[in-house]
């Protein structure tokens, strides 16, 4: 059997490239556990690669992580937000944790002035900094050379003495029971930071992230203010959304639901 599922995991990376573990899984229909215990030898000789909670082809190994992360859902990432661009103002102060979708905001916020930005990520630092009297505060510390952002102690202290009228991060799991969730400890501590500091907080993330159970919990539905994604989440996520108090906005309709 683990042969034929060899089979399978490398048929569905070469159709797409990279695959989540979680998505291996329900893929499959098998646990977690099976999974990594198929990738296992498949990692060993080479024939595939293991990364940031999924695995994939070694023929993308000369692109960095976070850029091929980028080209995942990319038009879905755009219209997240394009439509949370929308709602922050000239002069406002916001935060940003790293991740592909924060950097899309960053790019659509280059035609806002004056914001003030505070971030551990040093590609919506590099977007936003010296342009339109922009003031950016970057987190400091050792920058992770998947991502180039600035994670630990020293990073979470920098942050937690602002407050900002935004703070936005992006996650790689959202549960209906678990909450919003990450594969990655220093990145969820940094995350459940950013939210705290936001007269507004918001978790903005792609339908894909949607029913997977990542390794750390962010924290619950009711520890932000508004999820904006690019399409309703399944009935179980939007109730306990609804529940919980927390406003449910998705990209491309006429208003939040």
């Amino acid at each position: 059997m683990p042969s034929k599922r060899h089979g399978e995991i490398l048929r569905l990376l070469h159709e797409e490239g990279t695959v989540t573990i979680a998505s291996l899984a329900d893929r499959l229909g098998v646990s977690l556990e099976t999974v990594r215990r198929d990738v296992k030898p498949l990692t060993s000789d080479g024939s595939i690669l293991k990364m940031h909670g999924a695995v994939g082809l070694p023929s993308m190994a000369g692109e960095a992580p976070f850029e091929r992360r980028m080209r995942e859902n990319a038009d879905a990432k755009r219209a997240i937000a394009r439509m949370v661009a929308a709602t922050i103002r000239d002069g406002e102060a916001i935060m940003l944790d790293t991740g592909t979708t924060t950097s899309f905001l960053a790019r659509e916020l280059l035609g806002h002035r004056r914001l003030t930005v505070v971030t551990n990520s040093s590609d919506i630092a590099r977007t936003l900094a010296t342009v339109n009297g922009n003031k950016v505060y970057m987190a400091g510390g050792e920058l992770r050379s998947d991502s180039g952002a600035a994670f630990g102690v020293s990073a979470i202290a920098f942050v937690s003495r602002f407050s900002v009228s935004h703070a936005v991060i992006s996650t790689g799991a959202v549960d209906a029971v678990t909450g919003v969730m990450d594969y990655d400890l220093d990145e969820a501590e940094f995350a459940r930071m950013v939210l705290s500091r936001g007269q507004r907080s918001l978790v903005i993330t792609d339908h894909t992230k949607f029913g997977r159970q990542g390794l750390v919990q962010v924290c619950g539905l009711d520890g932000f203010s508004e999820l904006v994604t690019d399409r309703p989440p399944p009935h179980a996520i939007a109730a306990a959304l609804e529940q919980a108090g927390a406003r449910l906005s998705i990209a491309g309709s006429e208003s939040g639901i």
